[in-house]
């Protein structure tokens, strides 16, 4: 590639991480193609992959939101341990940035859920009186074989919480990531407890 053509994916990676961390822009792909639009190169075909984003995203963190960003995963993941404790029946496993650590203020708490059906998730929500969305997200078991799942999404204070219903089957079989193609990176409630007092020790 091109030395012009390779600097300029390194400007929408970092760009397409500025608005995921500032703008809370969720979607890799919308990222992408709005830095590529702000940087006057909506045309080009050297986008970055997402892992090349979710990079990008890491270094952005670490140079700019090295003191205030500690305490926000921290906060999420306490959170997001509360809302695993609130859905245990479902065996709850934690995904995504709060679990990474990439998470930003704009982020969602992530969680896998298993069920027969999605429908067992949206009573025991509404018998709790939780208002929730019901939405829908493909994903991946096994390469190139898609499928789509159901998504509880819901407030809990003033943090997103959403909750991707699969088959019990699947507890041991994490779907692929959209990021790098591998099996996604699940924890579940001891790992999250592991991750909060590391960090309380480390602070100590």
């Amino acid at each position: 590639m091109p030395k012009k053509d390779q600097q300029m994916r390194e400007y929408i990676a970092t760009e397409a991480a500025r608005f995921m961390v500032e703008h809370g822009i969720k979607n890799y792909y919308q990222a992408k193609r709005k830095a590529a639009a702000f940087l006057g190169a909506a045309d080009t075909r050297n986008l970055p992959t997402n892992q090349e984003i979710e990079q990008a995203v890491g270094a952005y963190l670490r140079l700019f939101k090295s003191k205030s960003q500690p305490a926000t995963v921290e906060k999420l993941r306490q959170t997001a341990l509360e809302a695993m404790d609130f859905f245990s029946r479902f065996n709850p496993r934690l995904v995504g940035s709060v679990l990474s650590g990439l998470a930003s203020e704009y982020s969602d708490i992530n969680l896998h859920l298993f069920a027969d059906t999605g429908e067992e998730v949206a009573i025991f929500l509404t018998e709790a009186g939780i208002p929730f969305q019901l939405r829908s997200r493909q994903l991946s078991l096994s390469p190139k074989l898609f499928q789509n799942f159901p998504v509880y999404r819901f407030i809990a204070g003033e943090v997103a919480v959403e909750l991707t219903v699969f088959p019990p089957a699947a507890t041991r079989h994490a779907p692929l990531s959209p990021i790098d193609g591998k099996p996604m990176r699940r924890a579940g409630r001891k790992k999250v407890q592991s991750l909060l007092e590391t960090k309380a020790q480390t602070a100590d």
